[in-house]
């Protein structure tokens, strides 16, 4: 499986370096989409990646139409709280990008108006109106990692003990 998560103009810089940390642990492309909210010099996206940002698979693109040049054929799962499909109802498989919006806005409802059966949302109780931007894409991607086996994802920690054991 080969994993991509694709923000949309992200505005903080503790939730993309928090991603970003993710991304490095899970082996996925992270694609941010300018404008961005900060610098990538950013103290704050640094320390929430903490000393994992060098190690990190990241593009940066210039807009939107930008990053659909380079991936023309992408199947992109778009991550909204409009959508009426739950996020495990989509069959996460082969080659999956998945698309979050900035934080204040989310993505834009041209995108989602395009391919409205691309469109998952995380269930929440009605009171909450979202998760955390960085706490979204976990559950995103740790979803489309469990369909697949978790395939090449260790399952022992850094000195090589099996966990759970």
């Amino acid at each position: 499986m080969e994993l991509h998560i694709v923000l949309i103009e992200p505005e903080i810089p503790q939730n993309t370096g928090s991603i970003g940390r993710t991304c490095m642990a899970i082996d996925a492309r992270l694609h941010l989409i300018k404008p961005l909210g900060f610098s990538l010099e950013d103290k704050y996206l640094k320390r929430a990646g903490l000393d994992y940002w060098q190690d990190l698979d990241v593009e940066i693109h210039e807009d939107w139409d930008t990053f659909t040049t380079a991936y023309p054929d992408a199947p992109l799962w778009y991550f909204t709280t409009k959508a009426s499909r739950r996020h495990d109802e989509a069959a996460f498989g082969g080659t999956v990008f998945l698309v979050f919006g900035k934080e204040t806005a989310g993505i834009p409802d041209k995108l989602l108006k395009e391919s409205p059966a691309r469109c998952l949302r995380i269930p929440l109780l009605g009171k909450a109106r979202s998760l955390n931007l960085s706490v979204a894409v976990g559950v995103a991607a740790f979803e489309a990692l469990r369909q697949n086996g978790f395939t090449g994802l260790s399952e022992s920690d850094p000195e090589g003990r099996l966990l759970n054991s």
